[in-house]
């Protein structure tokens, strides 16, 4: 569907025909004006209207309505064709996912297809709007601005992502609480990790079209654009540096995680052989007394009983002493 479609005159918004046909020849008229149609998930028929109408490449237009695509850059003879992965970071359950979103500049037109909930295109038309001296630039500024709020948000979900691993190494180097705690901590490192996977595939070959934005020789791109285009994909170079990070030391957390885990079990190990030797002293001293030989000359001893009972007690006690004194219980 169709979410908004406007013509941008000198920067500012202006009043224009309802068909968008009509609109993009009004703004072709005009040197300094502009389309912008935004639409969420169309349907192939509600974007054919569209795509036959502004000329766009029917590979790019594939893409646009199938989405599940990487972030890229393609230039083709009549619009240049960018997609980018807006990712949202959901509290609730510490979770992350990656919408889509595709734009086709050309010289007088920018159209938007956004699928999912995650494209922060509202806040930037209406962010534009108040800015009418960079909206005075044209297409070029509306790729721009989606460009950096998408950056933007990377940082902010990646502060997120931090304060959370922050909060799984507590856990993880925190005295166990219960027989699954082991179980339940290396699975929340697993989901961890999924996450950030999920976000280095939005962030990581996002680098590759940024740089190249922030270069010469792309066309409908304005030179004087360059510096600002550099200075998102700095903010993108920070953000990859952060999730290579996160990374890093998820792997970390988990090798010492197992470290642990190997650590606890030959604690318990230790401990379960020493109460198995304390346990075969008497075993071995009362099988032997208990293979009723004749000829056993201490079983006809008055003090045999309790002399036996005594020599079993001071050998647990001993060997419970040089237990303890070793670390083994």
């Amino acid at each position: 569907m169709i979410v908004d479609c406007a013509i941008y005159q000198d920067g500012r918004r202006t009043a224009g025909p309802d068909d968008f046909s009509q609109a993009l020849e009004k703004a072709r008229r005009s040197d300094d004006a502009f389309l912008w149609i935004g639409l969420h998930e169309p349907t192939e028929r509600e974007f054919d209207l569209v795509s036959q109408e502004f000329g766009l490449h029917p590979l790019a237009v594939e893409d646009a309505l199938r989405a599940h695509q990487r972030p890229k850059l393609e230039v083709y003879d009549d619009s240049l064709f960018a997609v980018l992965k807006p990712v949202v970071y959901e509290p609730e359950n510490d979770a992350v996912s990656a919408d889509e979103l595709m734009i086709f500049i050309g010289d007088s037109f920018v159209v938007t297809v956004r699928h999912g909930e995650g494209a922060p295109l509202s806040d930037v038309r209406s962010r534009l709007e108040a800015e009418p001296e960079i909206l005075a630039h044209g297409p070029t500024a509306v790729l721009y601005a989606i460009s950096d709020a998408v950056v933007d948000h990377y940082i902010d979900v990646a502060g997120e992502l931090q304060v959370d691993l922050e909060e799984l190494e507590t856990e993880v180097f925190a005295p166990t609480s219960g027989p699954g705690g082991s179980s339940n901590t290396a699975a929340s490192i697993y989901t961890f990790k999924r996450q950030v996977l999920e976000f280095r595939r939005a962030t990581g070959p996002l680098t590759a079209p940024m740089t190249r934005l922030a270069g010469a020789g792309v066309p409908f791109v304005h030179t004087e654009a360059q510096p600002f285009f550099r200075d998102v994909a700095d903010h993108l170079t920070r953000v990859n540096e952060q999730v290579e990070g996160l990374d890093r030391l998820l792997s970390d957390i988990l090798s010492a995680h197992l470290a642990q885990m190997g650590v606890r079990q030959n604690d318990d190990m230790r401990k379960i052989s020493a109460w198995a030797a304390m346990a075969a002293v008497p075993t071995m001293v009362a099988g032997i007394y208990g293979m009723n030989f004749d000829n056993m000359p201490e079983l006809h001893w008055a003090w045999t009983y309790p002399a036996v009972i005594l020599f079993m007690t001071l050998a647990v006690v001993g060997l419970h002493r040089q237990f303890k004194r070793r670390g083994w219980l």
